[in-house]
């Protein structure tokens, strides 16, 4: 919108806006049937994509997600969009991996676009062309990988998976219902807290304190809570050592392959593939 304005564009009130969780967007604008999203939700409605070009392809190697245009049926183009790299990624990746925690990010985005934003953050592991509703059975299988799975998320469609992991950390600065869903809230929203927030007891002992007695604790002395919060004017926040991302080849999982796979076997229900925002898995193997 903003850059039709700056162009100089009129632009119209869309009579129709349907909204395609995982896939786009499709509305009529002066009478003419529009469609914006990946490709497939292009492919759903019967139009065929051609197989992108240099371009499309650049835009992906560059962490850029591509969103295909439709008018009338017909493509018509593509727009580029991209998520900025959260300050504090990178080094926070690189020290979880340095506590023995393997990192997997799991996004909605293409499988090009998946494996330039996770080199630039030094990630192996990717789960590409995930939708909403499948994150919490992605977290699923990584568990029947007989693995303990912490999950870090901060939308709507974040809580299933959210609750599903052994351990949920939502960002403090997202949505109630993550923030409800998890067990672990980052206040301020900084990723540098996730290794702390890893917990000491949990992955060496398998040690977790029911929420019902830290509430229980909470209420027992209302003088304890005046004097813990004094003792915290003497504490001084200590920067996680500084570590550089790992250069790696990501290796990708596509969704739709998996789907194929399930669909060859005769098992499994139709899983589309779709774009959302990358989130981060943080999984241990006992």
């Amino acid at each position: 919108m903003t850059g039709g304005r700056d162009r100089g564009l009129e632009l119209s009130e869309p009579t129709r806006f349907d909204s395609v969780t995982g896939m786009g967007i499709s509305a009529t604008v002066d009478g003419r049937e529009v469609l914006i999203g990946n490709a497939h939700l292009l492919a759903d409605a019967g139009i065929d994509t051609v197989p992108p070009d240099a371009a499309v392809t650049s835009l992906a190697a560059q962490g850029k997600t591509p969103m295909f245009v439709a008018v009338d049926h017909r493509p018509a183009g593509a727009i580029a969009v991209a998520d900025t790299i959260k300050t504090g990624s990178a080094s926070t990746v690189a020290a979880l991996q340095q506590l023995g925690l393997e990192v997997v990010m799991m996004t909605g985005d293409n499988r090009r676009t998946a494996i330039a934003i996770a080199g630039q953050v030094g990630i192996r592991r990717v789960l590409a062309e995930v939708l909403p509703e499948h994150k919490a059975a992605e977290v699923r299988r990584l568990q029947d990988e007989h693995r303990v799975v912490g999950m870090v998320g901060d939308g709507i469609n974040d809580a299933p998976a959210l609750a599903r992991a052994d351990i949920g950390l939502a960002i403090g600065t997202g949505t109630d219902i993550a923030i409800e869903a998890a067990e672990i809230t980052l206040i301020s929203g900084a990723l540098e807290g996730i290794p702390i927030a890893a917990g000491v007891l949990y992955p060496f002992f398998g040690v977790r304190l029911s929420a019902m007695i830290v509430a229980a604790a909470m209420a027992a002395s209302s003088l304890s809570v005046v004097m813990n919060a004094n003792r915290l004017r003497g504490w001084h926040r200590t920067d996680l050592p500084t570590a550089a991302p790992q250069a790696v080849e990501p290796i990708v999982e596509v969704a739709v392959a998996r789907w194929l796979t399930a669909r060859v076997n005769g098992v499994g229900r139709r899983h589309r593939p779709g774009g959302m925002l990358a989130r981060i898995f943080v999984s241990v193997q006992w």
